[in-house]
C-alpha cells in the first residue's frame, strides 16, 4: 500500500493519464474542439473591430486591395488549418493549389497580435482586436502591400479578359478571364527588325515615364493604331506586346456594348498595368454593328474618364485600313503611334522560314526573293500555314509557297508597294528628326526621303509640325 502513497508512482500515474488523454484528444478530433471553445471563451474577453475590403468600390472600380489582399491569403500556410479550402490543380505538373472559399475564416498572426480575416460574397472582412488596432493595422497593411510586391514580382499570370453582354441580375461584373498564354513575342514576329527595335524602345521607355507623364499633367498611357490586311499579324503583335510588359489583356467586343455609358464602364472596371484592344474598329464604324456611337469612341479613346480610369494602360486599336475612317479618331492624342501590317516581303519571309522551318539560306532562297521583287505577296499567315503543313520537308515547304506566290499572290504586293509610295508621293517631302520614344518625321526637303527609304526601307515613321503621333510602317526595303 505504500506505493500508492509514493509520490513518484504518483507523478508517473499522472504523467501516463495526460499523455493518454493528449491521445485521446488528438486521435478524436476533441483536441480541434476544445481549442475551438477556448477561443470562444477567450473572444467574450475581448472587443474587436471589423474592417471589410469590398471587390468594388462605390464607383464600381475594382479595388486594387482586395487582390491583394485575396492574393495574400492564398500565401498563408494557416489556409491549411482551415475547416475547409478549395484544392485546384495548378500550372506545374502534380501541382495542387489550395484557394479561399465562401465564409472560410483565416488565422493570421503579425507583431504578435491576431488577426483573422473572412471570405464572404465580394467582400473580405479583417478582425481585429480594438487594443492591437493602433498598433498593429497600418504596418499590417503595409505588410500585404510589400508581401503582394514581393509575389508580384516572382511570378505575374497574365490574364485575358473578355467582356459579356450586360444583364441587370448579374453581380459578377462585365469581364470573364481565362490564363493568357499565348507564346507570341517579339523574337517570333516576322518584322522588320529595325521596327521591331523601335516598338520595343517606345514601349521600354513608356514604362519607365510615369513621373514625367505626371510633371506634363498628362494621364500615363498609350495608344497604338496597327492597320492592314488581315493575316499580317496585329493581333500577334498585341501579344507580344502584353508580354513585354507583363500586361493583362483587355479584348472588347463592340458587339457586346450596348451603348456609349456601356463601353466607359468596361473602361472604368478594368485595371492598371492592362492592353486594352478594340480589334476591326474600322468595320464597327462602317457596318455600323455596334450600338456605340463615334462621339462614344472618341470619349472612350480621351475623353474625360479616360484620363481619369486610364492610368498605366496601353490601348490598342486595329484596322484592315485606315483611309475611310474619321480623321478625328486618329488625331493625337488619341493615336500616339501608327504601325502598317503590309503583305509579307522577303525580310518578312526569311524570318518566317528561320522560324517555322529553321532555315536561314536555302538554294531556293534567290527564287523566292526574285518572285517578291516582281510584285507578288501573300500575308505572313497564308505563308505561315503552307511552312507548318510541309515542316517535315523544308525543299517541298519552299516549292508550295512557290506556287503560291505564282499563283494566288500574284501582284498583290505590287499593288501594296504601289499604295504605299501613293502615299508617300501625297506628301510634299519628308525629313527626319530625332526624338526620345522614336522616330518622327515632319514636312521638310526630298533628300530626306531618299536617306529615309535608304536606311529604313518603306518603314514609315510619322508626324505632322501639329502632332506628337507617329507611322511606323513595316515594308520591303529597296536596294
Amino acid at each position: 500500500m505504500t506505493i500508492l502513497y509514493n509520490p513518484f508512482f504518483l507523478l508517473l500515474i499522472a504523467f501516463i493519464s495526460l499523455f493518454l488523454f493528449r491521445v485521446v484528444l488528438i486521435k478524436t478530433g476533441l483536441i480541434y474542439i476544445v481549442k475551438k471553445k477556448w477561443c470562444f471563451i477567450q473572444d467574450c474577453f475581448h472587443v474587436y473591430q471589423f474592417f471589410k475590403v469590398s471587390e468594388f468600390n462605390e464607383s464600381m472600380q475594382r479595388n486594387q486591395l482586395y487582390h491583394k489582399v485575396l492574393v495574400y491569403l492564398n500565401s498563408l500556410t494557416s489556409i491549411e488549418d482551415s475547416d475547409f479550402t478549395n484544392l485546384f490543380t495548378g500550372k506545374k505538373p502534380n501541382e495542387i493549389v489550395l484557394r479561399l472559399d465562401r465564409n472560410q475564416v483565416i488565422e493570421d498572426d503579425f507583431l504578435g497580435a491576431k488577426i483573422f480575416w473572412i471570405n464572404e460574397d465580394k467582400t473580405l472582412v479583417l478582425k481585429i482586436r480594438k487594443a492591437d488596432k493602433r498598433r498593429v493595422l497600418r504596418p499590417y497593411l503595409q505588410h500585404i502591400h510589400t508581401v503582394f510586391d514581393e509575389l508580384d514580382e516572382k511570378k505575374r499570370d497574365l490574364k485575358l479578359y473578355m467582356n459579356v453582354r450586360h444583364h441587370h441580375d448579374d453581380q459578377n461584373g462585365r469581364w470573364r478571364s481565362v490564363p493568357f498564354t499565348h507564346p507570341s513575342t517579339f523574337e517570333t514576329i516576322a518584322m522588320e527588325s529595325d521596327l521591331k527595335s523601335k516598338v520595343k524602345s517606345d514601349l521600354d521607355s513608356f514604362l519607365k515615364a510615369k513621373q514625367y507623364y505626371h510633371r506634363l499633367g498628362r494621364v500615363w498611357k498609350r495608344s497604338y493604331l496597327l492597320y492592314g490586311p488581315s493575316g499580317t499579324g496585329k493581333s500577334s503583335f498585341v501579344a507580344a506586346m502584353a508580354n513585354f510588359l507583363c500586361y493583362d489583356v483587355y479584348d472588347i467586343d463592340l458587339s457586346k456594348v450596348s451603348d456609349d455609358s456601356d463601353l466607359k464602364f468596361l473602361l472604368l472596371q478594368s485595371t492598371t498595368k492592362s492592353v486594352i484592344v478594340i480589334e476591326d474598329l474600322d468595320r464597327y464604324l462602317a457596318d455600323r454593328s455596334t450600338a456605340v456611337s463615334l462621339s462614344g469612341i472618341l470619349n472612350f479613346m480621351d475623353g474625360i474618364l479616360s484620363s481619369s480610369c486610364g492610368e498605366e494602360r496601353v490601348m490598342v486599336f486595329t484596322m484592315n485600313g485606315k483611309d475611310n475612317v474619321d480623321p478625328a479618331i486618329l488625331r493625337p492624342g488619341r493615336i500616339d503611334v501608327h504601325i502598317h501590317f503590309p503583305l509579307c516581303d522577303f525580310t518578312a519571309f526569311k524570318t518566317l522560314a528561320n522560324s517555322y522551318l529553321g532555315l536561314k539560306d536555302h538554294k531556293l532562297f534567290p527564287q523566292v526573293e526574285e518572285i517578291f521583287q516582281n510584285g507578288a505577296s501573300l500575308s505572313p499567315a497564308e505563308i505561315g500555314e503552307l511552312m507548318i503543313a510541309n515542316r517535315n520537308s523544308p525543299s517541298r515547304a519552299l516549292k508550295s509557297v512557290i506556287n503560291a506566290l505564282q499563283t494566288d499572290g500574284d501582284g498583290r504586293g505590287a499593288l501594296n508597294i504601289g499604295r504605299r509610295l501613293g502615299e508617300n508621293g501625297s506628301r510634299k517631302s519628308v525629313e527626319e528628326i530625332g526624338e526620345p520614344s522614336g522616330v518622327f518625321c515632319k514636312e521638310g526637303g526630298a533628300h530626306a526621303v531618299r536617306e529615309f527609304k535608304k536606311w529604313y526601307g518603306l518603314l514609315r515613321v510619322k508626324s505632322s509640325r501639329k502632332s506628337q503621333s507617329f507611322d511606323l510602317s513595316s515594308g520591303q526595303k529597296e536596294g
